[in-house]
C-alpha cells in the first residue's frame, strides 16, 4: 500500500537484495553481507513475535494483540511485501490481528498508535476541494477504496477520525484474501465530526472536534467525495464501512446503481449468514432448497440485522418461485427482537427498514406473543430452527435464552452469535455447548476456540466472518469490469461459499471453512460473481479480457482466469545479472 505522499515501500527487500542488486543499487557495504531468502526473513520475524509474546510489552494497558499490531504495522512500513507475505503465510494467527477483534482496539488507541498516515482524510473543511484534493494521492490507478466516517466502528460506536484503523485492516485482508494489489488500494476518513464527548475534549485528538454534520450537510460531504474519487478513478471500487443505521441503509440505496459500491456491514454480513444459514439447513441432513422451511429469531434491528433479513428473506422466496405469494411466505419465517423487544406492526415510529418484518396483529394471537415481548418469550413461542444474534449486546443470548432453544422443532437448531468485537458476542461457544449438548450449530463474527466436549468428541466454533465474502465481491467485480454490484452478483458470491464445504464436514457442524483456505474461497466467490455479472449483462471486461470473451469461459476457466490476476508478495528483479 502507498503511505500517503511519501513514497513506494514495494521493492524495498532488506536483506532479501541481491549482490548483482547491491551493487547496481549502491547498497553494498550498507547491508549484512549475506543474501537472505524471503523465507528466512519470515521466519526470522515470526522468531521474534513469538519472543514478544512472552517478553516485550509497551506498557500494562498495552495487551499482547496491539502489541502484535505495532510489530506488524511496523513491519509494514518498511517491508511492504513480506508484511503480506507473513500475512498470507499466517493468516489464520493475524487475521484477527489486523482485522477483528484487535482492530477494534487499534482503533479506540488510534491517536496514540499513529506514527505516519496512511490512507486520505476529507473533512467537513474540505467541501468544495475535495475533487482537486484526489489528485494528492500518488497512484494513477486505484481499485479498491474502503471508506468509513467512523460512526459506528464494529460494536464500539462513534470513535470518530480513529475509524480509519478499519478500512486499513480491511484493505490489508482484500491484498491478503483477494490479492488485490496492495498499490492500487487506497482507506479513506470521512472526518464529518464525532459525537464521542470523550474525543471532543481530547487533546491528543486527530479529528475534527465539533460534533457531526447532520442531514443534508452531511449527504453534500459524502456526494462530493463519491464524484471526486469516481471522476479520477473511473473504475474504482468503493466499499463503505461501519457507518451508523441512518446512513448505511440510505447510502446504499443513494448510490448502488450509480456507481460500483457496496455496504459491508448490510450486504457482506447478510451474505456470510446466509451462507452460514444453508449450511445450518445441510448439517440438519436436509437440502438447501429446504431454508424457506427454517423459524429464524433475530436479535438486532441495525444495518446489520435487517441487511440478514432482507436478503435472506430474498434467498427463500427465490427458491419459492419469487412471486408474491413467495415473499410473503418468506416474510413470515423472521421475528426480529431489537432493544424494545419483539417488532410488531403494532409499534409506533416503527422504523422504515424493519417495517416489512413486524409481526401482523392477525399472527400473534395463536402465537402468544404481543408487542415488545422479551427475546425469551419469542424463543419459548416460536421454538426457532436458528436464533441469529447481531445486537452489539454482550451475552445477549443468556442462559435463559438458551435453555429456551432446547424445545427448538430442529433436531439441530443453530446459535448465530454474528456481533463484533468478542466481548460484543451474544454468547460463547461454551456457553451454547454446554447448555443445548453437542447437537447444535454455532457461529460467531469473532474467532472462538473450538471446545472439547469429552470423549473424544468437538463443538466446532465457526467463525462468519465477513472476510469470507467480501475480498470475493471486490475481486469478482473487478475483473468482471460489471458497473454495478447487484442482488444477483451477491446472492450467487453466498451461494458459493455455502456450496464450498464438504458433505462431511457440514454433517460435523463445521458450515464455514477455516480461515486458512481463504485465498482458494475468495478464487471460487470472485468466479461465481463474474459469472453472475455476465449472465446478468452488467460485465464490461477487465484489461484485455472482453465481455464477450467473458462469457465463453467455462466455469473452470473463469476461476483460472481470477487467479491468473491475484496478486502475490513475491519480491521484483530489479536488476538483471549479465550471462
Amino acid at each position: 500500500m502507498r503511505v500517503g505522499g511519501f513514497g513506494c515501500v514495494a521493492f524495498l527487500q532488506g536483506t532479501g537484495f541481491s549482490m548483482t542488486e547491491r551493487d547496481r543499487l549502491g547498497l553494498r557495504g550498507l547491508l549484512p553481507p549475506n543474501v537472505v531468502s524471503s523465507q528466512q526473513q519470515i521466519d526470522r520475524f515470526m522468531l521474534d513475535m513469538q519472543r514478544l509474546q512472552k517478553y516485550a510489552r509497551d506498557g500494562p494497558s498495552d495487551t499482547y494483540p496491539l502489541a502484535k499490531w505495532r510489530i506488524l504495522n511496523r513491519l509494514h512500513d518498511r517491508n511492504e511485501t513480506m508484511y503480506y507475505k507473513v500475512l498470507i503465510d499466517n493468516i489464520e494467527e493475524h487475521a484477527p490481528i489486523v482485522y477483528t477483534p484487535t482492530v477494534g482496539l487499534v482503533c479506540q488507541n488510534y491517536s496514540g498508535l499513529f506514527r505516519r498516515p496512511r490512507g486520505m482524510y476529507f473533512s467537513a473543511e474540505d467541501r468544495g476541494e475535495m475533487m482537486s484534493m484526489v489528485y494528492n494521492w500518488p497512484a494513477d490507478q486505484v481499485d479498491m477504496i474502503v471508506v468509513t466516517d467512523g460512526s459506528r466502528i464494529l460494536g464500539l460506536g462513534d470513535l470518530g477520525v480513529h475509524g480509519i484503523g478499519i478500512a486499513i485492516g480491511k484493505l490489508d485482508l482484500y491484498v491478503a484474501a483477494a490479492g488485490i494489489n496492495p498499490q492500487r488500494v487506497l482507506p479513506v476518513m470521512i472526518d464529518v465530526g464525532t459525537n464521542n464527548e470523550k474525543l471532543l475534549k481530547d487533546p491528543l485528538y486527530l479529528g475534527l472536534q465539533e460534533h457531526r454534520l447532520e442531514g443534508e450537510e452531511y449527504v453534500a460531504i459524502i456526494d462530493e467525495f463519491m464524484e471526486a474519487v469516481f471522476a479520477r478513478w473511473p473504475n474504482v471500487i468503493v466499499q463503505f464501512e461501519d457507518f451508523q443505521s441512518k446512513w448505511a441503509f440510505r447510502l446504499l440505496q443513494r448510490y448502488r446503481k450509480t456507481y460500483r459500491m457496496f455496504n459491508d456491514d448490510v450486504q457482506g454480513t447478510a451474505g456470510v449468514a446466509i451462507a452460514g444459514l444453508l449450511g445450518a439447513v445441510r448439517a440438519q441432513g436436509r437440502p438447501m432448497l429446504d431454508f424457506p422451511k427454517q423459524k429464524i429469531v433475530v436479535a438486532g434491528a441495525g444495518s446489520a440485522g435487517i441487511g440478514v433479513v432482507n436478503a435472506a428473506s430474498r434467498t427463500m422466496a427465490r427458491m419459492l418461485g419469487n412471486n408474491e405469494v413467495a415473499f410473503e411466505s418468506a416474510r413470515s419465517q423472521f421475528w426480529i427482537v431489537d432493544a424494545h423487544g419483539l417488532i410488531t406492526e403494532e409499534r409506533t415510529n416503527i422504523d422504515p427498514d424493519a417495517r416489512p418484518f413486524a409481526r401482523r396483529k392477525s399472527e400473534l394471537g395463536h402465537q402468544g406473543l404481543s408487542e415488545g415481548a422479551s427475546l425469551v418469550e419469542v424463543v419459548k413461542k416460536v421454538k426457532p430452527d436458528v436464533i441469529l444474534g447481531l445486537s452489539a449486546v454482550g451475552g445477549l443470548f443468556s442462559k435463559e435464552v438458551l435453555e429456551a432453544l432446547k424445545d427448538s422443532s430442529s433436531s439441530r437448531p443453530a446459535i448465530f452469535a454474528m456481533s463484533n468485537p468478542t466481548k460484543n458476542a451474544e454468547c460463547t461457544p461454551e456457553e451454547a455447548f454446554s447448555i443445548l449438548g453437542e447437537k447444535i450449530i454455532f457461529a460467531s463474527g469473532s474467532p472462538f476456540s473450538d471446545v472439547d466436549l469429552g470423549n473424544g468428541k468437538i463443538g466446532h466454533s465457526n467463525q462468519g466472518n465477513n472476510m469470507y465474502l467480501f475480498p470475493g465481491i471486490g475481486l469478482g467485480t473487478l475483473l468482471s469490469g460489471a458497473r454495478v454490484i447487484s442482488d444477483g452478483m451477491l446472492q450467487a458470491a453466498a451461494e458459493r461459499l455455502a456450496s464450498y464445504m464438504k458433505e462431511e464436514e457440514v454433517l460435523e457442524g463445521i458450515v464455514y471453512p477455516p480461515i486458512s483456505r481463504i485465498r482458494d474461497i475468495t478464487k471460487e466467490v470472485a468466479a461465481a460473481v463474474v459469472k453472475e455479472a455476465v449472465a446478468e449483462d452488467l460485465a464490461e471486461g477487465y484489461r484485455d479480457m472482453d465481455a464477450r470473451e467473458l462469457a465463453r469461459l467455462s466455469e473452470e476457466e473463469t476461476v483460472e482466469y481470477v487467479q491468473q490476476n491475484m496478486w502475490s508478495p513475491v519480491y521484483p528483479t530489479i536488476v538483471y545479472k549479465k550471462d
